[in-house]
């Protein structure tokens, strides 16, 4: 196997080895949130990540803007499994993928280099937090401050791509959100319908975005 070849099992192995890490760390200094996921939730974090981690490392390569994406990856399923759980998105782990991926990403414009690009991802993440607020305002019952708040490192990544993948990774964040909707009122119909978290939606469509965009 080439060292090509090799490195997006590379990563994904990286994937695998860093989400019990990361999630004993989220359980020691956020403990409001109820301590470690179970057994069966925690190999499939760790699995999706893994998934991510490969595919993302075939989607750029040994490039400068890798460790950014692979952070995304790495807190947006943890974000997205205590939105699941928990209808909530601490500001500890946004205001992280917030600032690591301004760091990451403006590494990356410095070695590129691509300050244009950082400038688009700023005005990305400013642009879309504006809109999903005023959308918080308008319809605070289907957007939650949460939502807002991911909103901004979410456009962050999603401007150093392109505006068109602003425009479809904030789009299909409400696509994505209806499908799952759907899904889960199918899945307890025998329930109480209960709020979907619209989070993990946000989540899918930029890692998608990302993943599929050139």
């Amino acid at each position: 196997m080439t060292n090509e070849a090799a490195f997006p099992f590379i990563m994904a192995v990286a994937g695998l080895l860093l989400t019990p890490a990361l999630e004993w760390l989220i359980c020691r200094q956020l403990p409001r949130l109820g301590g470690l996921p179970s057994p069966k939730v925690r190999i499939t974090t760790a699995t999706v990540t893994s998934l991510l981690f490969g595919l993302l490392a075939l989607r750029f390569g040994f490039s400068p803007e890798l460790p950014a994406f692979l952070l995304l990856a790495l807190l947006g399923v943890q974000l997205s499994r205590i939105d699941f759980a928990l209808h909530l998105l601490p500001n500890a782990l946004i205001v992280l993928l917030l600032g690591g991926g301004l760091l990451l990403l403006a590494a990356s414009a410095a070695l590129a280099p691509g300050w244009l690009e950082l400038f688009r991802a700023l005005a990305g993440g400013a642009i879309l937090f504006a809109g999903y607020l005023i959308l918080g305002l308008l319809s605070p019952g289907s957007i939650g401050m949460g939502d807002v708040k991911l909103a901004a490192p979410l456009g962050l990544y999603l401007g150093y791509l392109g505006w068109e993948q602003v425009l479809f990774g904030g789009l299909l964040g409400f696509v994505v959100g209806g499908v799952l909707t759907v899904l889960m009122l199918r899945l307890r119909r025998a329930e109480k319908p209960t709020e979907t978290a619209h989070g993990p939606a946000m989540i899918i469509a930029s890692l998608g975005v990302a993943l599929v965009m050139n």
